[in-house]
């Protein structure tokens, strides 16, 4: 644009609608996992996917992640979080799944009959502006399915 900056207000409302600012970063980091239990099993209902989803909840409030979709099936469980560039994806699943692993065996002892709660695998997928709406349908359909 000729050579010249837009002005600060152009830039205040595109910044404050699409990013988080922190003293020294700004930023739009959306990551969306999906991971199962050990063999597939189906034991992500009831109790059981309740507390999950209170437990992953707990923890992403303690790291500062937002929770932007969750959705949990029987046989494996979809993410879409908003975080700060301070977690790389792999330090978030595994801090996800090593607390929740820790306290749904705990809590619910016939859990204790899989060698571990979760696979060492995941899915991740980073998201920008637009495809993030399409990834929040797709898990919000989820939801629908049996």
């Amino acid at each position: 644009m000729n050579g010249r900056p837009l002005p600060n207000v152009c830039y205040a409302v595109f910044m404050m609608d699409a990013y988080k600012h922190r003293r020294h970063a700004v930023y739009a980091l959306n990551y969306h996992f999906v991971w199962i239990p050990r063999r597939r099993r189906r034991v992500l209902v009831a109790d059981v996917a309740t507390r999950l989803d209170a437990l992953i909840r707990e923890k992403a409030e303690e790291v500062e992640m937002e929770i932007l979709e969750l959705a949990i099936q029987p046989d494996h469980l979809h993410l879409f979080v908003s975080a700060s560039p301070d977690w790389a994806p792999n330090q978030i699943v595994h801090r996800l799944k090593g607390y929740t692993a820790r306290a749904l065996r705990q809590e619910f002892p016939i859990l204790l009959r899989m060698p571990s709660m979760w696979t060492d695998a995941y899915f991740v997928s980073t998201a920008g502006r637009v495809s993030a709406e399409t990834i929040q349908r797709y898990i919000a359909a989820q939801s629908t399915r049996a």
